[in-house]
């Protein structure tokens, strides 16, 4: 079954309910004179007018043309009939005729020639005219259609020259794909994805007056490739979508219709490509910038040199994706402010001169940023003070530069208080009433970044 079968159906279904064969066209009362229908189309695509060179469709549902009606008096209808004729080329007696009633003049109107009327493997004509009332437009010039609902009987073989199938491979170079059609004489192409899904094949965009523009599958290399002859074979240089692990390419063939054969799989390993990330210490400081150094997986450098970097952070306040160039030797540095409140990443992914994307290399790090608290009179997840018993609260930072701390007792309005000359500060409070008590507190350094919060439970008396 062509892929194309399903959205052309679609489609088709619109103009069912208006579609007769054999039936008589709608009188109107017309003065001037219709014109032969412009515009013709067969399953979407342009009709083919040279019968040496026929388009070839698939029709297990019929097969759909279209036309556009016209009248030299724009005051007619504004519906008027189309009419189709089709007939094998091999017996031009065996004429079938279809009538599309209340079109619209100016728009395309589709009609369904019956499967039935259509075998498998012979090429017909159709043609078109205009009814308006009692008067009829010449016939179009004949579209030849060569009907395939037959898809192809083999699936394709699928090889590697330098990343054999079902072994581990040293990744860093483009994976050379050669396929081929597998003994099916009328192969004109290939259909490729990493995913198992493959695109659907052969859509149209459908313009004004109904005019479809079809979208040549061989437009779109992400997905599609010609063979170098009709039933050949083709070559791909691929990048594989992610940078190491098994990899698993599928393949289908395409008939001169866009009939798709059974799908094959080609599946391989490759190792990890990944760059180096080093920090300048151990564990960089909260808030301060860092530089980053990274180095190119030795084996991709020597296949390809590294010529940029994808960097991207995640856990931190402000998390970025950025382009990083490289030297000449592959490494590069990049400066990243470590904010994250609980932890932070930096991943990277190499790309080299070849195209090829490296695996994710990376430095992840987890620390406390949260303020400590502490109270002489009312301690932590203890029962003490009382209602009118003021009691001080301190807060010490866990990282460097703090400026300020903001604090809210039970969800009310945030204050905030300047830290002293060694980023603490003191906090003096008088509660109003016994019961459960949550103290929550945030500092925030100079450069204005937020640690993270802490909760400080305890209860009054």
């Amino acid at each position: 079954m062509s892929l194309r079968a399903r959205p052309r159906a679609v489609l088709a279904l619109l103009g069912t309910a208006v579609l007769a064969l054999f039936a008589a066209s709608p009188a109107h009362a017309a003065t001037g004179t219709p014109t032969t229908p412009t515009d013709l189309y067969n399953g979407y695509e342009s009709c083919s007018t040279d019968v040496a060179r026929p388009t070839y469709l698939w029709a297990g549902n019929g097969l759909n043309v279209e036309g556009i009606p016209g009248d030299t008096d724009l005051s007619v209808g504004p519906t008027v009939s189309l009419q189709y004729q089709v007939w094998p080329v091999a017996d031009p007696s065996q004429v079938t005729t279809v009538t599309r009633n209340y079109a619209v003049l100016g728009s395309e109107a589709i009609g369904n020639l019956p499967a039935e009327a259509l075998t498998d493997g012979q090429t017909y004509a159709w043609q078109a005219q205009t009814v308006v009332g009692e008067q009829a437009s010449d016939w179009s010039a004949p579209c030849y259609v060569t009907i395939d609902d037959t898809r192809p009987s083999n699936a394709p073989t699928v090889t590697s020259p330098n990343y054999p199938q079902g072994q581990w491979n040293p990744g860093g170079t483009p994976v050379r794909f050669v396929l081929d059609s597998n003994g099916v004489s009328d192969v004109t192409g290939f259909e490729f994805s990493w995913q198992q899904d493959l695109p659907v094949v052969g859509l149209a965009e459908i313009g004004s007056h109904g005019i479809p523009a079809f979208q040549n599958p061989y437009d779109d290399p992400e997905y599609f490739v010609r063979a170098d002859t009709l039933g050949g074979s083709a070559t791909l240089d691929l990048v594989p979508p992610t940078g190491s692990g098994p990899m698993r390419l599928w393949v289908a063939t395409l008939d001169r219709a866009y009939n798709r054969s059974e799908v094959t799989s080609y599946q391989f390993y490759v190792s990890s490509t990944a760059p180096t990330v080093t920090p300048p210490e151990p564990a960089p400081r909260f808030g301060k910038p860092a530089t980053f150094t990274l180095a190119p997986n030795p084996a991709q450098q020597s296949l390809s040199p590294v010529v940029s970097y994808t960097v991207s952070t995640s856990g931190g306040q402000h998390d970025t994706t950025i382009q990083v160039p490289a030297a000449a030797d592959g490494t590069a540095h990049v400066t990243i402010t470590v904010d994250g409140f609980y932890n932070e990443s930096v991943n990277v992914r190499s790309t080299s001169a070849n195209g090829w994307v490296s695996d994710t290399g990376g430095w992840y790090s987890s620390y406390d940023s949260t303020p400590t608290v502490n109270s002489g009179v009312y301690t932590e997840y203890g029962s003490s003070g009382g209602a009118g018993v003021p009691g001080t609260f301190t807060f010490a930072p866990k990282v460097p530069d703090v400026a300020s701390y903001t604090y809210s007792f039970n969800g009310e309005d945030p204050v905030t208080i300047r830290a002293g000359a060694h980023h603490t500060a003191d906090l003096t409070w008088t509660p109003s009433e016994s019961g459960g008590q949550d103290l929550e507190v945030f500092a925030t350094t100079s450069s204005g970044i937020r640690t993270a919060p802490y909760d400080y439970y305890f209860s009054v008396n």
